[in-house]
């Protein structure tokens, strides 16, 4: 591909999740998540068959329509605030907790998911967006030096 000019990847807009029931997703991860609805799509029935959860300039998408087999190796990384409370609160509210793991579940419909905390990452959101979702965006010494190595500014 040399002399092709390629997209450079710049984040993640949003994750699509299948679910079984949009309704019972929503109960489900409003159970584990602080989270405004920031919209939903009806069939024409008038029942949701899609939610998107916002997460401040990213969402997660719910789907309507699950089919496939529970994942195994396939899943996303969600950043939180504070991982302590989410595992437990999944297996309470019906989710499943991967190999006995501290930051991996499964929700009632298959999907994987692993948590982990915005203070330990190099992952960086905007000052509005911080505001918006009530994150003191604090990092971990760690954090901030992989931060630094790459350049980026922590600020921003």
């Amino acid at each position: 591909m040399t002399g092709t000019k390629r997209a450079k990847m710049m984040g993640i807009n949003h994750i699509a999740l299948e679910v079984g029931d949009v309704e019972a997703a929503l109960k489900f991860y409003s159970s584990l998540f602080d989270f405004e609805l920031r919209g939903t799509h009806e069939n024409e029935e008038g029942r949701r068959i899609m939610a998107f959860l916002d997460m401040g300039d990213q969402f997660l998408a719910l789907n309507e329509g699950r089919a496939q087999s529970p994942d195994d190796n396939r899943h996303f990384g969600l950043v939180v605030d504070d991982m302590t409370p989410v595992i437990e609160s999944a297996v309470t509210a019906g989710g499943t907790a991967v190999d006995g793991s501290d930051n991996n579940f499964r929700d009632p419909w298959g999907n994987r998911i692993e948590v982990v905390q915005y203070r330990d990452l190099q992952f960086t959101k905007s000052a509005g967006a911080l505001s918006i979702l009530g994150v003191d965006g604090t990092k971990t010494n760690e954090a901030q030096k992989q931060i630094a190595d790459k350049g980026m500014d922590a600020e921003n």
